[in-house]
């Protein structure tokens, strides 16, 4: 039984997030659906991280088994195919290893925030930027970041109903850079907390307003209290940019 895996680009809005729900369209069922009019018979869409309803990728990456063999061109361009019209692509497609997962054997999971910080409200990215019109002094947050890369206690920005087993994560990578009237937000973890980045960006906005400084920051992280955090930002902003893997079975990306 061969194995694929899919690196797939989607936007978020319309969907209530990567997982199959019963309240709305996930991402996955309309994967599987695309499979399923491929092959003929059911397949599981295993991803490497489960986005929340507005959430954007640029490169998820998910695997299934199928009961044949396809070239995996054929995977890609006949998903991308009955796929249609849903807002989502399937850019490359590979056989990788049976022992192969595309959630388990992730090594780094990268994520942008975007905020679109002008007076002039989005035309062109409304619904893919947070569009924040006060100015944000993007330098200020980028020092308050700092405070949060490492390994921590998260729970002051994880979201009440997460489902990890653990707040402790290892944060490899948070970035605040200004390129004109964007202001983007660099997340790298191996894994993340359930609205985590979201609620980083939510408290940094905080920072860049002058209403908190990077001391307030360590504060928060340091109470280990949700209600200790800032608000969670929008889902327009944040984007699944990559997926790295490594191993035999995995490969790179």
């Amino acid at each position: 039984m061969p194995r694929y895996k899919i690196t797939i680009e989607y936007d978020g809005r319309g969907f209530v997030g990567w997982q199959r729900q019963d309240n709305g369209l996930g991402v996955q069922q309309v994967i599987e659906e695309a499979i399923e009019k491929l092959c003929g018979g059911r397949a599981t869409a295993f991803a490497a991280g489960r986005t929340d309803a507005g959430v954007h990728a640029l490169a998820q990456v998910a695997h299934f088994d199928l009961e044949r063999d396809f070239e995996p061109d054929t995977v890609r361009d006949a998903v991308n195919f009955h796929i249609k019209p849903h807002a989502v692509t399937v850019l490359a497609a590979e056989l990788a290893g049976a022992d192969f997962h595309a959630r388990f054997d992730a090594r780094e999971r990268r994520y942008l925030y975007r905020i679109l910080n002008r007076r002039a409200p989005p035309a062109l990215d409304r619904g893919r930027v947070w569009w924040v019109h006060q100015p944000l002094d993007a330098d200020a947050m980028d020092e308050a970041a700092k405070a949060l890369v490492g390994r921590h206690d998260f729970t002051t920005f994880r979201a009440a109903h997460c489902q990890a087993r653990s707040p402790l994560k290892t944060l490899d990578r948070l970035e605040v850079r200004r390129d004109g009237d964007e202001i983007r937000i660099i997340a790298a973890a191996r894994s993340f907390l359930h609205r985590q980045v979201r609620n980083f960006a939510g408290t940094l906005k905080l920072v860049g307003e002058g209403k908190w400084t990077a001391k307030d920051v360590r504060d928060a992280l340091d109470a280990r209290d949700r209600a200790r955090g800032g608000p969670a930002a929008p889902p327009d902003g944040l984007y699944l940019v990559g997926v790295e893997y490594g191993g035999p079975s995995g490969g790179n990306r």
